[in-house]
């Protein structure tokens, strides 16, 4: 069957099983959007207030379905406002397939109105990228964009397509072997040998103080239930990097909480401590090492990723395995299974964690003990009311900054693709975007953003996305009226002296919020929080609530760069 060009983009993504769309219209993509008119009940487009956002959202709906998030943008200035979020997508590794037109074939080359070479911009921050020159090739292209999207560690993919190829037509059918392109690049994967499996499961089985780090790699494999098993069968306890929150149940007796700069003291001194760590699906990055010469010195390390290029890159290991996490931890449970256990008989094993449990009780007694001025909130408490209200099923988006790290450190997140952040890119402005895609893949459930007033000042357009769609999204806003993390160094770092750090300055965010059709509350002390999150949750749509925080309130523990992660700085 004969087609034109836009035809047959939308008829690819139906064809992938894509519902929803974020983007914005433009000269060059018009052509697109008017086919996208004719889909209406069949492919929903998620207009947003600005391309950066719509990137953004379709990153939120990757990272919380695990299918891939689709962004359509224009040539020019709108394909070069979509660049911050795939590189945010790139570094967490989400699949997300970015189309963008570009002005005519004829036309590229030549300096034209809204040109950009779109594909050169992007080419260190996809995972793949293509400029279509020809629209018979139109369709296979989509389809190779999405196989190399969700195949292997996953990533953005772009595809540039000039707007004369959008009118163009040609013959588009079904995809045939041709196109099995997800076939090709999945019979290109590696999986470890059993020899390598034989001798991790026999690593595991002698050490006495073992410890697992669980990474980004165990939420996109699906490997939860294959960790938790590692952690019976080995009484290893397990530390969250960043991005490996929801990997294991933040309540999970074996779980310390996330390790590295601002990791938890039990989780950076069994590293320090251990004679074994398993690093499950994790890069290594330089928040977690601090110092790479002095993490896990007294350790065995074995690495586990899909991507060889993370073996040794960041941090040697003894052993490094190749594959997909999910088998592969499969593989391991089984051989320690078939050696009679994963070596936690031994009294070794019980004392190591009685050691770990004991530093988790000391450390749960000295944030108790954070000296406050009278009424502030504290960040603990403020986590602790929303996962109150907002139940387990929630999923919880946040900016970039200290608010970040708060809710990395105290919200009990219990499921995989529950906790969405910008980790790798740290690009404040992510996460209303974020929340954006996440609502809308899961209308069913509750959707909670926390943000800091420095960060949400750069994306609370989109304030007016969420009313215009009814999404119920209840937004946090911990307003301490500075950019917080900055200043935290700044007094750290640079002897208190804070330069361009103070936001003095409007707007009043619910007044802001009433403006664009959201519900808007204020807690400006700890004894009117619980009636402020009452409200925003109890009412019907969207909701912001500004909550007042000390500009002094710190994120502690932090272990200052080139520091061992043992050297934390605790208040």
């Amino acid at each position: 069957m004969r087609m034109s060009g836009a035809r047959i983009v939308l008829e690819c993504l139906a064809e992938q099983g894509v519902d929803t769309v974020f983007g914005y219209p433009g000269g060059a993509i018009l052509n697109v959007y008017d086919e996208l008119y004719r889909w209406q009940g069949r492919i929903r487009h998620v207009l947003t207030a600005h391309e950066q956002a719509a990137a953004h959202a379709a990153d939120g709906y990757a990272r919380s379905t695990g299918r891939p998030g689709v962004v359509f943008a224009t040539s020019g200035p709108g394909a070069t406002n979509i660049v911050t979020g795939l590189a945010a997508a790139h570094m967490d590794s989400s699949p997300v397939v970015a189309i963008t037109c570009n002005v005519a074939s004829h036309l590229i080359g030549c300096d034209s109105f809204q040109e950009v070479s779109i594909t050169g911009i992007t080419m260190p921050i996809t995972k793949h990228n293509f400029l279509v020159r020809e629209v018979e090739a139109l369709a296979s292209t989509i389809r190779q964009a999405f196989a190399i999207a969700t195949t292997g560690r996953p990533g953005p993919v772009l595809v540039d397509i000039p707007k004369d190829l959008t009118l163009a037509e040609a013959e588009w059918a079904p995809p045939g072997e041709r196109d099995g392109a997800s076939s090709i690049l999945a019979s290109r994967l590696r999986s470890p040998a059993d020899q390598e499996i034989e001798e991790a499961a026999e690593l595991l089985s002698r050490a006495e103080r073992p410890l697992v780090i669980a990474g980004g790699g165990v939420i996109s494999s699906g490997a939860s239930s294959e960790l938790e098993e590692l952690a019976r069968l080995t009484l290893a306890p397990v530390a969250l990097t960043f991005m490996g929150h929801g990997g294991l149940p933040s309540r999970h007796p074996q779980c310390t909480g996330m390790i590295g700069m601002h990791g938890t003291r039990a989780s950076n001194r069994a590293a320090g401590r251990a004679d074994l760590v398993l690093a499950a699906g994790c890069r290594f990055s330089d928040r977690v090492l601090c110092d790479a010469s002095k993490f896990a010195s007294g350790a065995k390390v074995i690495h586990l990723d899909i991507d060889p290029a993370e073996i040794g890159k960041n941090l040697w290991c003894g052993l490094g395995l190749v594959g997909d996490l999910k088998p592969t931890l499969a593989r391991i449970c089984a051989r320690l299974r078939a050696r009679g256990g994963g070596g936690a008989e031994g009294g070794g094993r019980a004392a190591w964690a009685a050691e770990v449990a004991a530093w988790k009780a000391e450390e749960a007694e000295a944030v108790s003990r954070i000296a406050r001025p009278a009424g502030a909130i504290a960040p603990r408490l403020v986590m602790e009311e929303i996962r109150a209200r907002a139940g387990a099923e929630a999923i919880v988006t946040t900016e970039v900054g200290q608010h970040q790290m708060w809710t990395a450190q105290y919200y009990p997140f219990e499921r995989p693709r529950s906790f969405i952040s910008s980790g790798g890119l740290g690009a404040m402005g992510f996460g209303t975007g974020a929340a954006i895609g996440a609502q809308a893949a899961h209308p069913g459930r509750r959707v909670v953003h926390i943000a800091g007033d420095g960060s949400f000042r750069m994306n609370c357009a989109e304030l007016g996305t969420i009313a215009a769609y009814g999404l119920p999204i209840v937004i946090v806003v911990m307003n301490n009226g500075v950019l917080g993390m900055v200043r935290q160094w700044q007094t750290m770092f640079y002897g208190s002296r804070h330069s361009e750090t103070s936001l003095d300055r409007p707007p009043d965010f619910v007044k802001l919020a009433e403006a664009f059709g959201v519900r808007g509350y204020r807690a400006p002390d700890a004894a009117s929080l619980g009636a402020a999150l009452d409200a925003a949750f109890g009412g019907e749509g969207p909701a912001l609530v500004d909550l007042a925080i000390d500009p002094d309130e710190q994120v502690l523990p932090i272990v200052p760069p080139g520091k061992a992660i043992a050297e934390q700085i605790v208040g």
